[in-house]
Protein backbone atom coordinates (compact mmCIF):
# COMPACT_ATOMS: atom_id res chain seq x y z
CA UNK A 1 0.00 0.00 0.00
CA UNK A 2 1.36 3.42 -0.52
CA UNK A 3 2.49 5.18 2.34
CA UNK A 4 0.00 7.87 4.12
CA UNK A 5 2.44 10.80 3.78
CA UNK A 6 1.74 10.40 -0.40
CA UNK A 7 -2.15 9.89 0.19
CA UNK A 8 -4.26 13.52 -1.24
CA UNK A 9 -6.40 15.19 1.71
CA UNK A 10 -9.60 14.22 0.33
CA UNK A 11 -12.44 14.02 2.32
CA UNK A 12 -14.37 17.77 2.79
CA UNK A 13 -14.83 16.87 6.50
CA UNK A 14 -11.45 16.19 7.47
CA UNK A 15 -9.97 19.67 5.97
CA UNK A 16 -12.87 21.90 7.63
CA UNK A 17 -12.33 20.07 11.04
CA UNK A 18 -8.77 21.56 11.20
CA UNK A 19 -10.40 25.06 11.96
CA UNK A 20 -12.67 23.89 13.66
CA UNK A 21 -11.54 24.22 18.63
CA UNK A 22 -13.49 21.42 19.04
CA UNK A 23 -12.97 19.07 15.62
CA UNK A 24 -13.72 15.39 16.08
CA UNK A 25 -13.00 13.51 13.03
CA UNK A 26 -10.31 11.77 14.78
CA UNK A 27 -12.69 10.41 17.55
CA UNK A 28 -14.99 8.53 15.32
CA UNK A 29 -15.82 5.52 16.42
CA UNK A 30 -14.01 1.95 14.92
CA UNK A 31 -15.50 -0.72 12.68
CA UNK A 32 -15.53 -4.31 13.62
CA UNK A 33 -13.46 -6.04 11.08
CA UNK A 34 -15.00 -5.54 7.54
CA UNK A 35 -17.13 -8.46 5.49
CA UNK A 36 -14.26 -9.89 2.71
CA UNK A 37 -14.97 -8.18 -0.88
CA UNK A 38 -17.79 -10.19 -2.38
CA UNK A 39 -16.74 -11.58 -5.61
CA UNK A 40 -19.46 -9.91 -7.52
CA UNK A 41 -17.47 -7.05 -6.75
CA UNK A 42 -16.05 -6.40 -10.63
CA UNK A 43 -19.56 -6.04 -12.73
CA UNK A 44 -20.04 -6.29 -16.37
CA UNK A 45 -20.66 -3.29 -18.15
CA UNK A 46 -24.24 -2.33 -19.26
CA UNK A 47 -27.62 -1.72 -16.63
CA UNK A 48 -30.16 -0.08 -16.42
CA UNK A 49 -30.36 4.29 -17.69
CA UNK A 50 -29.45 6.33 -14.92
CA UNK A 51 -31.24 7.26 -12.33
CA UNK A 52 -30.89 10.35 -9.81
CA UNK A 53 -31.48 8.55 -6.04
CA UNK A 54 -32.23 10.27 -3.10
CA UNK A 55 -29.93 12.64 -1.70
CA UNK A 56 -28.15 12.50 1.36
CA UNK A 57 -28.78 14.43 4.49
CA UNK A 58 -25.31 15.35 4.61
CA UNK A 59 -22.55 16.08 1.84
CA UNK A 60 -25.18 17.52 -0.57
CA UNK A 61 -24.46 21.81 0.32
CA UNK A 62 -25.57 23.93 -3.02
CA UNK A 63 -21.21 24.65 -2.95
CA UNK A 64 -18.70 24.62 -0.60
CA UNK A 65 -14.89 25.85 -0.55
CA UNK A 66 -11.62 23.55 -0.16
CA UNK A 67 -8.23 24.75 -0.35
CA UNK A 68 -9.46 28.41 -1.94
CA UNK A 69 -11.12 26.87 -4.50
CA UNK A 70 -14.83 26.61 -4.90
CA UNK A 71 -17.01 23.52 -5.58
CA UNK A 72 -20.73 23.40 -6.71
CA UNK A 73 -22.52 20.21 -6.42
CA UNK A 74 -24.64 19.17 -9.26
CA UNK A 75 -28.15 19.17 -8.98
CA UNK A 76 -28.55 15.48 -10.66
CA UNK A 77 -25.92 12.54 -11.81
CA UNK A 78 -28.54 11.62 -14.71
CA UNK A 79 -25.85 11.54 -17.71
CA UNK A 80 -22.75 12.60 -16.10
CA UNK A 81 -19.65 10.68 -18.07
CA UNK A 82 -15.97 12.29 -17.44
CA UNK A 83 -12.88 10.88 -18.16
CA UNK A 84 -10.02 11.93 -15.95
CA UNK A 85 -7.36 10.45 -13.19
CA UNK A 86 -8.55 8.35 -10.36
CA UNK A 87 -6.50 7.41 -6.84
CA UNK A 88 -7.39 5.12 -4.11
CA UNK A 89 -7.56 5.74 -0.10
CA UNK A 90 -7.22 3.09 2.22
CA UNK A 91 -6.20 2.30 5.81
CA UNK A 92 -5.59 6.10 7.21
CA UNK A 93 -9.03 6.60 6.98
CA UNK A 94 -10.75 3.25 7.68
CA UNK A 95 -13.67 4.03 10.02
CA UNK A 96 -13.80 7.11 10.10
CA UNK A 97 -17.21 9.48 8.90
CA UNK A 98 -17.32 10.16 5.30
CA UNK A 99 -18.84 13.45 3.90
CA UNK A 100 -21.98 11.51 3.72
CA UNK A 101 -22.05 10.20 7.31
CA UNK A 102 -21.50 7.19 6.27
CA UNK A 103 -18.07 5.62 7.71
CA UNK A 104 -15.84 4.77 5.78
CA UNK A 105 -14.89 1.24 4.87
CA UNK A 106 -11.83 0.26 2.96
CA UNK A 107 -13.03 -3.00 1.74
CA UNK A 108 -16.29 -1.75 0.40
CA UNK A 109 -17.16 -0.61 -2.46
CA UNK A 110 -17.41 2.80 -2.74
CA UNK A 111 -15.44 6.06 -3.98
CA UNK A 112 -15.08 9.82 -3.05
CA UNK A 113 -15.75 12.92 -5.84
CA UNK A 114 -15.93 16.69 -5.33
CA UNK A 115 -19.12 17.53 -7.54
CA UNK A 116 -21.71 14.24 -7.84
CA UNK A 117 -24.78 14.24 -5.79
CA UNK A 118 -24.26 11.73 -2.66
CA UNK A 119 -25.17 9.50 -3.33
CA UNK A 120 -24.77 8.17 -6.83
CA UNK A 121 -23.75 5.23 -8.32
CA UNK A 122 -20.61 5.26 -11.16
CA UNK A 123 -19.36 2.40 -13.01
CA UNK A 124 -15.80 3.26 -13.14
CA UNK A 125 -13.53 2.04 -16.16
CA UNK A 126 -9.58 1.38 -16.06
CA UNK A 127 -8.26 3.00 -19.40
CA UNK A 128 -4.96 1.08 -18.72
CA UNK A 129 -6.37 -2.41 -18.73
CA UNK A 130 -10.48 -2.29 -19.71
CA UNK A 131 -11.42 -3.74 -15.91
CA UNK A 132 -14.44 -2.28 -14.72
CA UNK A 133 -16.64 -1.35 -10.77
CA UNK A 134 -19.34 -0.32 -9.97
CA UNK A 135 -19.00 1.69 -6.62
CA UNK A 136 -21.23 4.44 -4.66
CA UNK A 137 -20.07 7.80 -4.67
CA UNK A 138 -20.37 8.86 -0.82
CA UNK A 139 -17.79 10.42 0.16
CA UNK A 140 -15.88 14.43 -1.14
CA UNK A 141 -12.70 14.41 -2.54
CA UNK A 142 -10.11 14.30 -3.76
CA UNK A 143 -9.09 18.00 -3.47
CA UNK A 144 -6.08 17.57 -5.83
CA UNK A 145 -5.76 19.22 -9.11
CA UNK A 146 -6.05 17.03 -12.26
CA UNK A 147 -7.83 14.24 -10.17
CA UNK A 148 -11.50 12.70 -10.73
CA UNK A 149 -12.48 10.54 -8.45
CA UNK A 150 -11.08 8.53 -5.12
CA UNK A 151 -11.47 5.08 -5.10
CA UNK A 152 -11.97 2.57 -2.19
CA UNK A 153 -9.28 0.17 -1.34
CA UNK A 154 -11.78 -2.51 -2.97
CA UNK A 155 -12.43 -0.67 -5.65
CA UNK A 156 -9.07 -0.42 -6.35
CA UNK A 157 -8.04 -3.60 -6.23
CA UNK A 158 -10.63 -4.79 -8.43
CA UNK A 159 -9.33 -2.08 -10.85
CA UNK A 160 -5.62 -3.44 -10.59
CA UNK A 161 -4.41 -0.11 -9.65
CA UNK A 162 -3.37 -0.35 -6.08
CA UNK A 163 0.25 -0.50 -7.00
CA UNK A 164 0.41 2.29 -9.58
CA UNK A 165 -1.45 4.26 -7.13
CA UNK A 166 -3.46 6.33 -9.95
CA UNK A 167 -4.58 5.51 -13.74
CA UNK A 168 -6.98 7.43 -16.23
CA UNK A 169 -10.42 6.16 -15.91
CA UNK A 170 -13.61 6.95 -17.30
CA UNK A 171 -16.82 7.70 -14.87
CA UNK A 172 -20.19 7.16 -15.94
CA UNK A 173 -23.17 7.41 -13.71
CA UNK A 174 -25.79 4.32 -13.79
CA UNK A 175 -29.21 3.14 -12.12
CA UNK A 176 -28.62 2.39 -8.22
CA UNK A 177 -29.53 -1.29 -7.22
CA UNK A 178 -32.85 -2.76 -6.08
CA UNK A 179 -31.51 -2.68 -2.42
CA UNK A 180 -29.29 0.15 -2.49
CA UNK A 181 -31.25 1.55 0.52
CA UNK A 182 -31.83 -0.94 2.84
CA UNK A 183 -29.27 -0.04 5.87
CA UNK A 184 -25.94 -0.90 5.44
CA UNK A 185 -25.72 -1.28 1.77
CA UNK A 186 -22.17 -0.40 -0.04
CA UNK A 187 -22.04 -2.24 -3.11
CA UNK A 188 -23.39 -0.81 -5.95
CA UNK A 189 -24.08 -3.53 -8.71
CA UNK A 190 -26.22 -2.80 -11.70
CA UNK A 191 -29.89 -4.14 -12.00
CA UNK A 192 -30.92 -5.88 -15.24
CA UNK A 193 -32.42 -3.40 -18.14
CA UNK A 194 -36.54 -3.28 -17.95
CA UNK A 195 -38.21 -5.19 -20.93
CA UNK A 196 -40.59 -3.01 -23.06
CA UNK A 197 -43.44 -5.68 -22.28
CA UNK A 198 -42.65 -5.66 -18.14
CA UNK A 199 -44.33 -2.57 -16.51
CA UNK A 200 -43.47 -1.26 -13.48
CA UNK A 201 -45.65 0.05 -11.18
CA UNK A 202 -45.40 4.43 -10.29
CA UNK A 203 -43.56 5.01 -6.79
CA UNK A 204 -44.10 7.09 -4.30
CA UNK A 205 -42.21 10.00 -4.39
CA UNK A 206 -41.53 11.75 -1.22
CA UNK A 207 -41.90 16.13 -1.04
CA UNK A 208 -38.39 17.42 -1.00
CA UNK A 209 -37.83 19.00 2.08
CA UNK A 210 -36.82 22.93 1.93
CA UNK A 211 -33.37 23.63 2.15
CA UNK A 212 -32.11 26.65 4.31
CA UNK A 213 -28.52 27.56 3.61
CA UNK A 214 -26.40 29.29 6.56
CA UNK A 215 -23.00 30.41 7.11
CA UNK A 216 -21.31 28.63 9.80
CA UNK A 217 -18.62 30.76 11.60
CA UNK A 218 -17.18 28.29 14.18
CA UNK A 219 -17.39 25.01 16.33
CA UNK A 220 -17.01 25.52 20.14
CA UNK A 221 -17.10 22.34 23.00
CA UNK A 222 -17.69 25.20 25.39
CA UNK A 223 -21.06 27.05 24.90
CA UNK A 224 -19.65 30.21 26.59
CA UNK A 225 -16.71 30.62 23.68
CA UNK A 226 -20.01 30.30 21.16
CA UNK A 227 -22.33 32.39 22.71
CA UNK A 228 -19.00 35.03 23.00
CA UNK A 229 -18.73 34.97 19.39
CA UNK A 230 -22.36 35.96 18.83
CA UNK A 231 -22.42 38.79 20.67
CA UNK A 232 -19.14 39.32 18.78
CA UNK A 233 -20.90 39.15 15.68
CA UNK A 234 -23.72 41.17 16.30
CA UNK A 235 -21.86 44.30 17.81
CA UNK A 236 -20.45 44.01 14.59
CA UNK A 237 -23.14 44.50 12.50
CA UNK A 238 -24.11 40.92 12.15
CA UNK A 239 -28.01 40.86 13.95
CA UNK A 240 -28.81 37.39 12.36
CA UNK A 241 -25.74 35.30 14.12
CA UNK A 242 -26.89 32.47 16.52
CA UNK A 243 -25.68 29.49 18.32
CA UNK A 244 -26.87 26.03 16.95
CA UNK A 245 -26.13 23.22 19.46
CA UNK A 246 -26.29 19.20 18.57
CA UNK A 247 -24.33 16.24 19.15
CA UNK A 248 -20.94 15.00 17.57
CA UNK A 249 -19.98 12.02 18.04
CA UNK A 250 -19.62 11.90 21.86
CA UNK A 251 -19.48 15.30 22.59
CA UNK A 252 -22.02 18.59 21.82
CA UNK A 253 -20.91 21.02 19.62
CA UNK A 254 -21.98 24.43 19.97
CA UNK A 255 -22.01 25.73 15.93
CA UNK A 256 -22.42 29.46 15.45
CA UNK A 257 -24.88 30.31 12.08
CA UNK A 258 -25.09 33.25 10.45
CA UNK A 259 -28.18 33.55 7.81
CA UNK A 260 -29.96 31.95 6.36
CA UNK A 261 -28.60 33.51 3.14
CA UNK A 262 -30.15 33.04 -0.54
CA UNK A 263 -27.13 31.98 -2.64
CA UNK A 264 -23.35 32.35 -3.20
CA UNK A 265 -23.48 36.09 -4.25
CA UNK A 266 -24.44 36.59 -0.62
CA UNK A 267 -21.61 34.10 0.98
CA UNK A 268 -19.61 36.14 -0.79
CA UNK A 269 -20.63 39.29 0.44
CA UNK A 270 -21.21 38.29 4.01
CA UNK A 271 -17.21 36.37 4.18
CA UNK A 272 -15.74 39.63 2.73
CA UNK A 273 -17.41 41.55 5.74
CA UNK A 274 -16.44 38.94 7.94
CA UNK A 275 -12.68 38.80 6.90
CA UNK A 276 -12.83 42.94 7.23
CA UNK A 277 -13.43 41.72 11.01
CA UNK A 278 -10.73 39.21 11.47
CA UNK A 279 -13.21 36.22 11.36
CA UNK A 280 -12.01 33.85 8.42
CA UNK A 281 -12.77 30.26 8.15
CA UNK A 282 -16.68 30.17 7.13
CA UNK A 283 -18.13 27.71 5.48
CA UNK A 284 -21.27 26.84 3.83
CA UNK A 285 -24.02 24.30 5.70
CA UNK A 286 -27.42 23.22 4.71
CA UNK A 287 -30.10 23.29 7.11
CA UNK A 288 -33.63 20.55 6.15
CA UNK A 289 -36.93 21.37 7.24
CA UNK A 290 -39.22 18.42 6.75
Amino acid sequence: MMAAATRPLRTCAALLAVGCLAACAGNAPQRAQPTPLPRDAVVPPGGAAPATPPRADRGNPPFYDVLGKRYHVLPTSAGYVQRGIASWYGREFHGLATSSGEIYDMHAMTAAHTTLPLPTWVEVTNLANGKRVVVKVNDRGPFVDNRLIDLSYAAATALDMVRSGTTRVEVRTVAPPLDAFRPGATLAVAPAPVRPSQTTPAATVPPAPVERMFMQIGAFADAENAERLVARLRASGFPNSSVVSAPADTRRLHRVWLGPIRDAAEFDRLDARLRAIGVSGSRLVVDRVP
